[in-house]
């Protein structure tokens, strides 16, 4: 009899659905895993929701174990956790992160998973992917003990950049958002708070994840002469105008992109294995439980996407919970 799972796909943008699936035989060197959570990254997974993936970035933007291809239908997610069921013995009954879409079940190569140390929970797992965007980010920007730093924007990918700052000695870290209600995120994680009008400035680095103009005009506000703004938003296909003139060559100013997509040439002897598990180890913090902000069954998906596309649900990560996760 063949094993089958059940598997959520975007159909035409905007619209989502619960697909059966039927899953083929693990072969030696592969995994069989049972999700026990996976979580929506509401930045980009929206973005794909929408179809909004530029035509020319359709290749770039592809999650590693993606069925379909843009604007859909497509199957598309990379913050899954589970255990393994069949595989080699070393892995076997192991909780693991993957790549992977939202599945109830699902083959990939041993390769492709990732053991959770066991001081972190399966549910905060989750964040594995996007903590490990701000491993990168961290390895590009390269701040020093004693800077200044803001970061703009509240999201996920915002957020997990401000926890992580914030273990940096002497550094001034504070997190700027429109939102009122990312304060408290803010405290849990052990850093400052502003609204963007109110944000301190001489920044000698500020991390943009606001993926809005205002916020990147408001960055680049922020920053003392010869600083530098890390652009980590992703517009899709929009279109940004920034004010390039006024103080801008005055005062030197560096704006400077990083995408997780390749491991920052500042650590080049790291492998993308190298620089997972690192994430997962700064997910031993219990401060990071801040960012997940909501929960849904996996039966729910179909109507969750739409509410958190559409700003409804106010979500950092949101994390799905699977039937048999206990």
């Amino acid at each position: 009899m063949k094993r089958t799972a059940r598997a959520f796909w975007i159909g035409p943008p905007g619209h989502g659905e619960i697909r059966d699936v039927v899953l083929p035989d693990p072969a030696e060197d592969e995994v069989l895993v049972r999700s026990l959570w996976s979580g929506v990254s509401r930045g980009t997974e929206t973005l794909v929701f929408r179809g909004g993936v530029p035509e020319n970035q359709h290749a770039t933007m592809r999650a590693p174990f993606q069925e379909g291809d843009f604007p859909g239908p497509v199957k598309y997610g990379y913050l899954n956790v589970g255990v393994v069921e069949e595989g080699p013995e070393r892995l076997l009954g192991r909780t693991v992160f993957c790549l992977y879409p939202h599945q109830t079940r699902y083959v990939v190569p041993a390769s492709a998973v990732t053991p959770v140390p066991e001081s972190v929970p399966a549910g905060r797992a989750v964040l594995a992917g996007t903590v490990e965007t701000a491993v990168n980010a961290l390895w590009d920007a390269a701040p020093l003990v004693g800077d200044r730093i803001a970061v703009v924007g509240g999201g996920m990918v915002g957020c997990s950049v401000a926890a992580l700052l914030g273990r940096f000695p002497g550094v001034r870290v504070q997190l700027v958002d429109a939102d009122p209600a990312r304060a408290k995120i803010a405290e849990a994680l052990g850093v400052g708070f502003a609204l963007p009008a109110d944000a301190l400035g001489d920044c000698d680095l500020v991390v943009h994840a606001s993926a809005t103009e205002q916020g990147l005009t408001r960055a680049l506000e922020l920053l003392t002469a010869e600083g530098t703004v890390l652009e980590l938003s992703w517009y899709g296909d929009r279109k940004v105008s920034l004010p390039l003139g006024e103080a801008f060559h005055s005062r030197r100013l560096v704006i400077r992109s990083s995408q997780v997509g390749t491991v920052s040439p500042a650590r080049a002897n790291r492998s993308y294995a190298d620089r997972l598990a690192l994430a997962l180890d700064l997910l031993a913090d219990p401060a990071l439980d801040a960012l997940v902000t909501g929960e849904s069954d996996f039966e729910e998906l179909p109507d969750l996407l739409p509410r958190l596309a559409s700003g409804e649900i106010p979500a950092l990560c949101h994390r799905v919970r699977y039937a048999d996760n206990g």
